[in-house]
């Protein structure tokens, strides 16, 4: 894989899919529909997902593609491919709190090595560059011009004064059980994947995931958490969250600096 060439086109197409996505959310009013498993489904969600599997399928023709908003592409198999969800978060979407974000992953042997994440309506951005540094880019976010960026890295966390960061939408009494094992100096709640991104910045030290997730919407911050020193393991065992299960269902998972202590399940 190129990566240069990757890092510029997954860019480029989060901004496009954020610019379409940014349209709607403005909008006076937009249909909510309810996919197979219930969870809501708008038509950003499908228009951010046509822009970003047709520009992905034309510059990596070879490459395969997991995309969430299309049921086929679940039945491929493979350890490497690209994954998108184009929309992560719909619930924050839908009800106009800014917390969501456009998600584009490149997974290699199980492990996602190049993201983007792009938060639209918190005009943040986060990517993997060629390299494999995790950075922020701020500016205008012209769609072929980078603009300024600002390499990121994890927190040299105080297990004593920890930064917890945890769903916003599905924050429930098994997360609090867990995070009351640390000693927790403040607690915040984030929507979609920028979770990864605060813990990638220093934001936070920690997000403990109990609850279901799949691969594609973890893939990306996974890559910019990796990118910034970051690690994310099982719930369960502590052993690396791995790619290209055969349902892309994640277990539950910690994503972490780590100089954190990470307590027992």
């Amino acid at each position: 894989m190129n990566n240069e060439k990757l890092i510029e086109v997954m860019r480029r197409l989060s901004i496009e899919a954020g610019r379409k996505i940014m349209e709607i959310y403005n909008s006076d009013d937009f249909d909510v529909k309810l996919k197979s498993d219930d969870s809501p489904v708008t038509i950003a969600d499908e228009a951010a997902d046509a822009i970003i599997s047709a520009g992905l399928r034309a510059a990596f023709p070879d490459v395969m593609l997991v995309t969430e908003e299309q049921a086929d592409s679940h039945k491929i198999k493979g350890d490497t491919f690209l994954i998108v969800d184009p929309l992560d978060g719909t619930k924050e979407f839908i009800n106009r709190r800014g917390d969501f974000t456009v998600n584009i992953a490149y997974v290699e042997a199980g492990v996602p090595q190049r993201g983007v994440v792009y938060a639209p309506a918190r005009d943040r951005m986060f990517f993997t560059q060629a390299g494999g540094q995790s950075v922020e880019e701020t500016g205008a976010f012209d769609l072929d011009t980078v603009g300024e960026t600002t390499p990121i890295n994890v927190s040299e966390a105080d297990n004593e004064a920890l930064m917890i960061v945890a769903s916003k939408s599905h924050r429930d009494q098994a997360t609090e059980d867990y995070i009351n094992k640390y000693n927790v100096k403040d607690s915040k709640s984030a929507g979609s994947s920028l979770k990864f991104c605060l813990v990638a910045t220093g934001e936070a030290d920690i997000y403990p995931r109990v609850g279901r997730t799949m691969e594609w919407d973890t893939a990306a911050g996974h890559a910019v958490l990796l990118g910034a020193g970051g690690q994310v393991v099982r719930f369960d065992d502590h052993t690396p969250l791995t790619y290209g299960k055969g349902d892309y269902a994640n277990p539950f998972f910690i994503a972490y600096a780590p100089t954190v202590t990470l307590q027992k399940a």
